[in-house]
């Protein structure tokens, strides 16, 4: 019955499941070939309670999404996972991601067949979300595109000549740990000093704005972040919006750290166009138009004067939109981007 499934679905398919696993949430949805989505849900991953218990609420979550979604389960192709490496996306296991403690070489690409009847691929959740952008948003079209998710932490994902890129391992694009000061912050995500990640993540945001007002309630001086428990980066930016200076000192900080990170992969890639989603990204102008502006004049002329620099568009849903956009590549397209 499962290949009879499976043939029909590869056949004619409506949709493929997209699955996301997060730190702190998992997502799942049922997504159609022109990016259109059917069903979205999501629910607490709750990490704490150990792998097996994870991934059944996740394939529950799935199952659920499936139901929602109004499409003949039969004309469902595929299942695409998107996760935070490191991990084998051939292979479809979960190596060691650090966000998700104790998922030590986890198979859950062949756990999710099993649970489904259907084929399913494992991609990073940052590439898998260019590879939605690519597919479904504001990279549509594009040949060469950046992705660069600012969030918690700071995902990349890389689109040379219409294809996405993985790397030798499977793990290339990590666009967040470009340095931007070698004796700089350290990164909590790598190790390493000086990341872009240590600079334009919300959480770096929120850390940096912390000791900032520190140091001016100890010079005596006022701001309007003290009365924010506990600081955030959307804190940071509608203070620096409203013309804190403190808030202001930070924010700047910010995008200059971007603008210099993304001149330095502007200059690499030459890409036509680099995204950026993520919850930072809600600042809109406040976070474009510095960056944009600083890249078009520090940039080499021919990058700065190809390069567009745009949000994304398949917003909170982008991981969702992402694992199915892999779904779509790899096995209703058979590799084809």
């Amino acid at each position: 019955m499962a290949d009879d499934h499976n043939t029909r679905a590869a056949d004619a398919p409506d949709a493929v499941l997209g699955l996301d696993i997060g730190g702190t949430k998992l997502a799942a949805g049922v997504v159609g070939p022109d990016g259109s989505v059917h069903s979205f849900l999501v629910t607490p991953t709750l990490v704490q309670e150990g792998v097996q218990a994870v991934l059944t609420r996740l394939f529950d979550l799935g199952r659920k999404a499936i139901d929602e979604s109004g499409t003949d389960p039969r004309r469902i192709a595929a299942t695409g996972i998107g996760c935070g490496g490191p991990l084998d996306p051939e292979a479809g296991v979960l190596l060691c991601p650090p966000h998700l403690p104790g998922w030590v070489d986890v198979p859950v690409t062949r756990l999710a067949e099993e649970r489904y009847g259907l084929p399913a691929v494992l991609d990073n959740d940052a590439t898998a979300a260019a590879a939605g952008e690519h597919r479904f948003g504001a990279g549509a079209g594009a040949r060469h595109m950046l992705y660069l998710t600012l969030s918690t932490g700071v995902g990349g994902g890389i689109v040379i000549d219409g294809r996405t890129y993985r790397g030798a391992a499977g793990n290339g694009g990590e666009l967040g740990h470009v340095t931007v000061d070698r004796n700089g912050r350290h990164c909590r995500g790598c190790g390493r000093t000086g990341c872009l990640e240590a600079y334009v993540s919300g959480t770096s945001i929120a850390e940096r704005a912390r000791e900032a007002v520190a140091e001016a309630e100890a010079a005596g001086r006022p701001t309007a972040l003290t009365g924010c428990s506990p600081i955030t980066a959307a804190d940071v930016s509608r203070e620096a919006a409203a013309g804190d200076p403190v808030a202001t000192q930070v924010w700047v900080a910010t995008t200059q750290a971007l603008a210099c990170g993304i001149t330095s992969l502007v200059n690499l890639f030459e890409p036509e166009l680099v995204v950026l989603g993520g919850g930072v990204t809600r600042a809109g102008e406040q976070l474009l138009a510095p960056v944009r502006r600083i890249v078009r004049e520090q940039a080499m002329g021919p990058a700065a004067r190809a390069v567009r620099i745009s949000v994304a568009r398949t917003g909170d849903r982008v991981g969702v939109v992402g694992a199915a956009a892999v779904a779509f590549e790899r096995v209703v397209n058979g590799g084809a981007a």
